[in-house]
């Protein structure tokens, strides 16, 4: 897989101008072309539909489910993922422990994302 393979959409259960908010401050904004926003329906889990229809309209490839990729540092995060039928990646940046993040058996579970080649290469990047 190449850089050009991959193509970067925000699934969030923040509202767009919070996400938008919290990502401009520090310069991350741009890197997704499409998102998915709690906008778009209360519940997370619900949002995975949006994402893959915005991901469809952006670049033209009808991408399935399996080719997506969820990375978070919640429980919510590995469920959203789940219910879709993607990929998830827990990192342990955030408040959840790595023993909590496992009772939810994500695909990956990481302390960080630091060691980029060694990420790339379990997740087949």
């Amino acid at each position: 897989m190449t850089k050009s393979d991959i193509t970067l959409g925000l699934l969030t259960g923040n509202l767009e101008r919070g996400a938008k908010l919290k990502l401009e401050h520090y310069d991350l904004w741009r890197f997704f072309a499409f998102g998915a926003f709690a906008d778009d329906h209360h519940d997370r889990n619900e949002l995975g539909a949006f994402a893959l229809s915005r991901a469809r309209e952006t670049t033209g490839i009808d991408f399935a489910a399996e080719q997506v990729d969820v990375i978070g540092d919640t429980g919510h995060d590995i469920a959203c993922g789940k219910a879709f039928g993607a990929r998830t990646i827990a990192v342990t940046t955030g408040p959840w422990s790595r023993e909590q993040l496992a009772k939810h058996k994500p695909d990956f579970l990481f302390d960080d994302l630091a060691n980029v080649d060694e990420v790339k290469r379990k997740l087949g990047w």
